[in-house]
């Protein structure tokens, strides 16, 4: 029977341009083409992780509108219970407008719902938490919402992962409480002025782009090299990590054996746009880890 994990997180429709250059201020250019996705950070790593086969539910919040009643049943459909996911009226769904450029991105959140989850509204759903045995968590919400869960989890001796991103200032009790971080390079950098460094270090994982992925395991850094794929699209490549990473360590794997798992992950997730759409299934993996010679864990 699969691992309980519980993600807190953003809800977001995506709305994404693909232009040959980002304007500058002031500038306008000619976009390529535009096309509608479901994303934001909680529900892209509640997805990559219901598309591996783990039990997934989602706490967050959509708005009263078009775009909250289509990511509600998008989420259904992929597999992740919607059952702690608050409609609020009056409200609309939180949006990420998205440039796409030269296999890059540039992105702006409007938060919308997203902002209306409250340490309250976390409390609400403690038990649902309490049940988990992986609580994964990311900073598209309110960091007061974030803290309550990591508490909660805490009380129950429930696994955390953070995904750090977008960077903020984090307390250092926060840090302590957690189990994983998951921070991009920059991210790491931040993260080491609001802790003790090596406590912080010992509890990263941290992902490099093209340069792969790195971890400390017995006071020694271990690198994991990125697989080379023709890259479409970089959004969602570290939700993708995370969903997996979680996967992974739920399946009783060790640290190094989850990140090679999510490695690949997140590998084949650049080569298919969208954030969620471009998610691989087990079947993708497996036949990915067929043709390059992979071990498949």
């Amino acid at each position: 029977m699969p691992k309980k994990i519980t993600v807190l997180g953003s809800i977001n429709m995506d709305l994404v341009t693909k232009t040959d250059t980002i304007p500058k201020v002031g500038e306008t250019v000619k976009g390529t083409s535009f096309f509608i996705n479901p994303g934001g950070k909680g529900a892209n790593q509640a997805i990559a992780a219901a598309k591996l086969g783990a039990d997934i539910s989602l706490i967050g919040c959509v708005g009263d509108d078009e775009f909250g009643n289509q990511l509600l049943s998008h989420l259904a459909a992929e597999g992740v219970s919607t059952d702690y996911i608050k409609k609020v009226s009056n409200v609309s769904t939180g949006i990420a407008s998205i440039t796409l450029s030269a296999s890059d991105n540039s992105i702006i959140i409007v938060s919308g719902a997203n902002d209306y989850i409250t340490p309250k509204l976390v409390e609400e759903y403690e038990n649902i938490i309490a049940q988990s045995d992986i609580l994964l968590l990311q900073l598209e919400v309110p960091l007061l919402a974030v803290e309550k869960a990591v508490e909660l989890a805490k009380k129950h001796e429930v696994l955390v992962i953070l995904n750090p991103a977008p960077i903020q200032p984090l307390s250092e009790n926060l840090l302590k409480s957690v189990d994983f971080l998951i921070p991009n390079e920059h991210e790491q950098k931040e993260l080491f002025k609001y802790g003790n460094s090596s406590m912080i270090a010992k509890k990263c994982i941290t992902t490099r782009g093209s340069k792969g992925v790195s971890f400390y395991q017995n006071d020694k850094e271990v690198h994991i090299p990125s697989l080379k794929v023709d890259v479409l699209d970089t959004t969602g490549a570290g939700d993708s990590f995370n969903g997996a990473f979680a996967v992974a360590l739920s399946e009783g794997k060790d640290t190094k054996e989850a990140c090679h798992f999510a490695n690949i992950v997140g590998a084949l997730t650049v080569t298919n746009l969208g954030a969620q759409t471009g998610m691989p299934t087990r079947k993708v993996i497996q036949t990915f880890c067929k043709e390059r010679g992979i071990p498949f864990v």
